[in-house]
């Protein structure tokens, strides 16, 4: 089944490329819309309410453009929002949260760490997954700063270096063996988080997991697209410097106001 519609991807603002990446790597010939709602990032600490309308308006914008699917490529839109938006609109929708479940069942030391946005883990979706691992301790950590820091290009600085260790210090002390990185945003720290882990303990984050999600959805529902051109296109509501900076030249960054 042929289907050249374009793959819609939204976050809360530049985090969600790496969601992106894992999906264009997977699906190279499907086209692919992405949004970053920078202007109102970040989303972790806004109401419910807030989040489900800003949810909205994000789908609605990518429906506009014709997508087949949309993912909700942001932790703290999916476990507050998603269940609105698959109720509100006729469109397949992936979402991201953390990845738990692979963490908590091969722990050897029954102890994992989670660094998330407040948003997420306040959700009431982040709650119930977590309470099917009873056995295994889960240290929770709330990134305050750190998708702001990483929006405004300051993933390398020294007050990025500095949170970083305040919240991984604890959870080293407390003999996690895993870290579930539990915002899209996340994985643009690995490499500074692996300066401050030792190596035996791993990082999750569920890129590739929502990658093989997409080509689940367009094999069984949808259809892949057999267009070669691999089209990408990116739009941002704020400055479209950093998220330039993070892809690279060969793809244009569109400053559009939504």
């Amino acid at each position: 089944m042929d289907n050249n519609r374009p793959i819609g991807i939204f976050d809360s603002g530049i985090g969600g490329t790496s969601i992106w990446a894992a999906i264009h790597k997977l699906l190279p010939n499907e086209k692919t819309i992405y949004l970053a709602d920078s202007k109102n990032a970040p989303y972790g600490q806004k109401s419910k309410d807030e989040i489900i309308a800003l949810s909205e308006k994000n789908t609605e914008v990518l429906l506009n453009l014709d997508c087949k699917l949309i993912v909700v490529a942001c932790n703290t839109a999916t476990t507050n929002a998603i269940q609105e938006l698959r109720a509100k609109y006729n469109v397949p929708f992936i979402g991201i949260e953390p990845a738990i479940k692979p963490a908590a069942t091969n722990s050897k030391t029954q102890t994992i760490g989670i660094l998330a946005t407040q948003g997420t883990l306040n959700s009431e979706l982040f709650h119930k997954t977590a309470e099917k691992f009873h056995d295994t301790k889960i240290i929770e950590q709330v990134g305050h700063g750190l998708v702001q820091l990483i929006e405004n290009g300051e993933m390398n600085s020294p007050e990025m270096t500095h949170l970083l260790h305040s919240y991984l210090t604890p959870m080293m002390d407390a003999n996690i063996d895993y870290l579930v990185l539990g915002c899209s945003h996340y994985p643009y720290l690995i490499p500074q988080i692996k300066k401050i882990l030792p190596a035996h303990i791993q990082i999750i984050d569920s890129g590739e997991a929502v990658a093989k999600q997409t080509q689940n959805i367009l094999k069984k529902k949808l259809g892949f697209s057999l267009s070669k051109k691999n089209e990408a296109v990116f739009y941002t509501n704020s400055n479209s410097k950093v998220l330039s900076e993070i892809l690279g030249k060969q793809y244009e960054v569109i400053e559009k106001d939504f």
